[in-house]
């Protein structure tokens, strides 16, 4: 009989945290240092997570500047905190905690994130995570979109009273999550009270990849705790999550798309000439510009 277990591969523990902009400070969770550029974790190119992080009333609000991106898509989870984002294609939108935003760079796009202008005043604690996800050559000059996700859009199956699995992208339990994808994968946001059980299935192919933000998780008989990141084999088909402690994970699996991956600063393309060429796009204006 086949096995249908997907043994860990690796367990990985985050390097220090460090500063983007003057307002997140993150730990980089997917190996590859801050990028990946293989397919070790593809469609998966970086993730940062911050953790808890107390920032002072300030009528300025932190965060980082407008920068641009091409290539790829990046995935801001909010915890904690309210975030600000505006975008060259006229997009604008708050984040608060439970929110979602998911913008395609694509072609081109200039954009800056911030904390949100009366959090700001306020203060407090800020805690998100940011995913970037790849695109495939077809894509990658494709039209740049902003999908903004809130807590209410997002479907949640219960696993407890407290617990609960939130399914941002792909499927869990036949629930289908709540952003469209170029490219199949799975984004689920759990939570687990302490001794609850989940069971998730990803087909063999895939890249499957948990990172522990809190607590202690068993994952097919491995330990691993926060700020841990779970690789995992292509055979097999199940995980089995055991929370050993109250646990939030941010469980990622997705089908490798298998080209090549040249990266540069904020642009992830396949050659070094598109990394070029998106250099002079950003110089020469064609990624447009924030009002």
């Amino acid at each position: 009989m086949k096995n249908t277990i997907k043994h860990v591969s690796q367990i990985l523990i985050a390097p220090a945290p460090h500063m983007v902009g003057d307002g997140f400070r993150v730990q980089s969770v997917l190996p590859g240092g801050t990028r990946s550029t293989n397919n070790m974790v593809s469609p998966f190119i970086l993730m940062d997570y911050g953790a808890p992080s107390y920032f002072p009333p300030t009528t300025r609000p932190r965060g980082v500047d407008q920068h641009p991106h091409k290539g790829f898509e990046t995935v801001t989870v909010v915890y904690q905190g309210e975030l600000e984002h505006r975008d060259s294609t006229g997009s604008h939108g708050k984040l608060a905690p439970g929110d979602v935003q998911w913008m395609t760079a694509a072609a081109g796009i200039v954009h800056e994130e911030k904390h949100e202008t009366e959090f700001s005043k306020r203060g407090g604690k800020v805690e998100m995570a940011q995913l970037w996800v790849n695109l495939p050559k077809a894509f990658k000059n494709s039209q740049p979109g902003y999908q903004n996700l809130t807590k209410a859009e997002i479907p949640v199956v219960n696993v407890s009273e407290e617990g609960y699995v939130r399914v941002i992208a792909g499927e869990y339990n036949g629930i289908k999550g709540a952003a469209k994808t170029f490219t199949p994968l799975h984004v689920l946001d759990i939570k687990l009270k302490k001794g609850d059980k989940i069971t998730t299935s990803f087909p063999e192919n895939y890249n499957t990849i948990a990172v522990v933000f809190h607590g202690e998780a068993d994952f097919n008989g491995n330990a691993a705790k926060s700020v841990e990141t779970v690789l995992f084999d292509h055979e097999g088909t199940d995980i089995n999550i055991t929370a050993l402690e109250d646990t939030t994970i941010l469980l990622l699996s997705g089908e490798p798309i298998n080209e090549p991956i040249v990266a540069y600063g904020p642009f992830v393309m396949n050659t070094p000439e598109e990394i070029n060429q998106a250099i002079d796009d950003f110089n020469a204006g064609k990624m447009g510009f924030l009002n």
